[in-house]
């Protein structure tokens, strides 16, 4: 079975919210099997990110808030394990996170995921389905590919149940990695995280800084399209969608869209997939 999963990022304004609220509610009635809510370095999103999951729980939906380690104290860390088992969350997202401005691994308690997911299996067992990222195209800051894979490898070990992956636009790069992390044991789940295309110069920077390839015959039709945003957006669900189609028959578990708070460019993409 394929399954469906979306991710929101916690609003800085009330109107927002009410916005991310409708968007909920219109991707709900695909029956996703959760949506997860990004979390900011050093825990600065805490309460909005616990308010938005809090909003999804309620919807009976299944939330899966992201918990990063790096600049929090593990104090604080059982605190939001504590709240959220309170709350009827079954499901993280565990994540090294970001480092805080002017901060290094070494001031923090927990450095790395593996260490995350230790804990959080130490602290409450078995509750928790624990989600780690996955990068088919390397972490940025990862020394080289060899390193990554080993530190992907660390974490299944530590207890991730499944793992979603950094977007990508080359399916090949996907079945390269899973083919690799099977031939060193790993058995979990690992579901494509996908970007719909919108907005290019957005996209072009954003995967600049986070080390996801924009493939160069991808990169220059949307140049040609200059401001024809109607262009980039049929031209992006176009490729998108070939790419997740091509995934899932090559035996991809599911579909992780990274919706940017918009309901309209993941459900084109997934009504031409179902």
């Amino acid at each position: 079975m394929t399954t469906l999963s979306f991710e929101f990022f916690p609003t800085k304004t009330d109107e927002g919210t009410e916005k991310l609220l409708a968007v909920r509610d219109k991707l709900a009635a695909y029956n996703p099997e959760f949506f997860s809510v990004t979390y900011g370095a050093g825990g600065s999103t805490r309460d909005r990110t616990y308010s938005i999951v809090k909003s999804i729980q309620e919807r009976g939906i299944a939330a899966a808030p992201h918990l990063s380690c790096v600049g929090d104290r593990t104090a604080d860390l059982r605190d939001i394990l504590n709240e959220y088992q309170a709350l009827g969350i079954n499901r993280i997202v565990a994540l090294r996170g970001d480092l805080p401005s002017g901060s290094g691994l070494a001031s923090s308690e927990l450095r790395f995921a593996n260490e995350l997911v230790e804990f959080i299996r130490n602290e409450t067992g078995d509750h928790f389905t624990l989600e780690v990222a996955a990068y088919p195209e390397m972490h940025p800051q990862a020394t080289n590919f060899e390193a990554d894979v080993n530190n992907f490898v660390r974490k299944v070990k530590a207890g991730a149940n499944s793992a979603i992956t950094q977007y990508f636009f080359n399916a090949d790069s996907y079945f390269r990695f899973v083919e690799r992390v099977e031939a060193m044991g790993v058995d979990i789940p690992i579901i494509p995280g996908i970007m719909p295309i919108t907005n290019y110069s957005k996209l072009a920077r954003f995967s600049d800084s986070c080390g996801a390839e924009i493939p160069r015959w991808i990169r220059k039709q949307l140049e040609a399209y200059g401001d024809d945003s109607a262009s980039i957006v049929k031209f992006g669900e176009e490729v998108v969608t070939d790419m997740c189609r091509r995934l899932l028959d090559g035996g991809a578990p599911g579909l992780h869209f990274y919706t940017l708070n918009q309901a309209e460019p993941s459900l084109a993409v997934w009504k031409n997939l179902v």
